[in-house]
């Protein structure tokens, strides 16, 4: 097969006005309007190469122009020098000598979407679903696409390569449960700007579609929570998951107040109760309430495996929540997965937004799979709307999710919705004002 090049890079400003509704609202993302960074790298190959990184409205344009700078290094580049070595165009973007001083945010999430669009295409070039690519990969493959420089002294090479040694002889095994039924998953049901009955209507539909996990937002009024967690788990039963998110929206202080009040209501986690990248916060956290039943969840913030590392080696949370897109792409994911394995913490992805869903069930395949080799312990987000954004939507049957066929990471997007939600010149935005838009939009 001729080697496949790299012509042109399109990135499209996505953005669907979900503060409508108050879907997806926290303590401190009262208003989101669920957004995306889309890319595509057209080849000369027909095939396209397609990325995401997910917003939550104002800034998605920042994130827009990140990536096509950064796709001025990959437009003219052929898909075998990637394929024969991932890390290279990693370490060129991460360790780019004069960028790399804006650190990670912005930056490393634009250099997560150029990664992540060239494993994309290397999937459907040998015609696999992106999960089905990981789990064959070699272990030693799989060991040098990471950059092990900071993170050796909680996991190294060696390590890595012995743990996905030892669940080979499963894999097969595994691959085939999983395609049978795949990772459990669990829901938002509980968004803060929603009323006790458009709740209760959620629990039910999604009970109806086999789901026993679900999660709350908290964090305004401790009082209010603490009826709302009643409300909860009266509605959804003793014997089904129930978790709680703050989102960070508390000090170390007041999140030992607010979670002293949750301990009779059997929850699973509360996740991020403060700041993402306070790790001898969650050290102590987890130190404060060792003999309570739950555990803590953090990581979808978290904005590279460094803080992973600290988060797992101080045991400080029990619960790894990795991002399809807040990090350097699949390299960063393969790091953070490993390292939660190595460690015992189940790894729970982030999901919901638009498309994100699509990415973190090929991170929970190759988990489940190849990585930890288990479904015991893991459940993975989902959120059911915005599914019709996309030409290949994310399927759950009995409370978990369909193994995805679709070649890829399956992020065909339908081209009505992209000219309907382009921003912002796209049919829901024209009308809008711009105080109810953009950087102007303020809650």
């Amino acid at each position: 097969m001729e080697s496949i090049r790299i012509l042109s890079a399109k990135v499209t400003d996505v953005r669907v006005p979900t503060s409508d509704a108050l879907l997806g609202s926290d303590p401190f993302h009262k208003k989101p309007d669920y957004s995306s960074a889309v890319l595509q790298l057209e080849t000369d190959s027909g095939l396209c190469g397609i990325s995401v990184v997910f917003t939550v409205g104002a800034g998605t344009d920042w994130i827009c122009h990140g990536i096509r700078d950064l796709c001025q290094l990959v437009i003219g580049s052929s898909l075998d020098d990637f394929s024969a070595s991932p890390i290279t165009l990693y370490r060129r973007l991460i360790d780019h000598h004069q960028l790399r001083w804006l650190h990670d945010g912005v930056f490393r999430m634009a250099a997560g979407a150029v990664l992540n669009a060239m494993w994309d295409l290397w999937a459907k070039a040998l015609g696999k679903p992106l999960w089905k690519l990981l789990v064959d990969l070699e272990p030693e493959f799989v060991a040098d696409c990471i950059d092990w420089r900071n993170i050796s002294d909680a996991l190294t090479r060696e390590q890595a390569i012995a743990l996905l040694q030892s669940r080979r002889a499963d894999v097969e095994r595994r691959e085939q449960e999983l395609t049978r039924q795949g990772p459990e998953a669990y829901c938002t049901a509980g968004w803060l700007g929603l009323s006790d009955d458009e709740i209760l209507m959620t629990i039910r539909k999604l009970q109806g579609c086999g789901f026993g996990s679900f999660k709350l937002k908290v964090g305004l009024d401790s009082d209010l929570d603490v009826q709302r967690i009643r409300f909860m788990r009266d509605a959804i039963g003793p014997d089904c998951n129930l978790m709680v998110d703050a989102n960070q929206f508390w000090g170390i202080d007041e999140a030992k107040r607010h979670i002293e009040q949750y301990r009779p209501f059997s929850l699973k986690w509360i996740e991020e109760p403060i700041a993402r990248d306070d790790v001898l916060g969650y050290v102590e956290l987890a130190q404060t309430f060792s003999n309570a039943d739950f555990g803590f969840a953090c990581g979808e913030h978290a904005a590279s495996p460094v803080i992973f590392k600290q988060l797992l080696k101080s045991r400080a949370i029990q619960y790894c929540q990795i991002d399809a897109v807040r990090v350097g792409g699949v390299n960063d994911v393969m790091a953070i997965v490993l390292m939660a394995a190595k460690f015992g913490v189940p790894v729970c992805p982030h999901g919901g937004g638009i498309a994100l869903c699509n990415m973190i069930q090929h991170y929970g395949m190759w988990d489940q799979i190849a990585v930890s080799g288990h479904s015991d312990t893991q459940l993975i987000e989902y959120i059911d709307f915005l599914q019709e954004a996309l030409t290949h939507p994310v399927a759950v049957r009995d409370g978990c999710y369909v193994a995805p066929t679709a070649m890829g990471w399956g992020l065909e997007f339908d081209a009505q919705f992209i000219d309907d939600h382009r921003f912002p010149d796209g049919a829901m935005w024209k009308p809008r004002s711009s105080a109810s838009k953009g950087v102007m939009f303020e809650a």
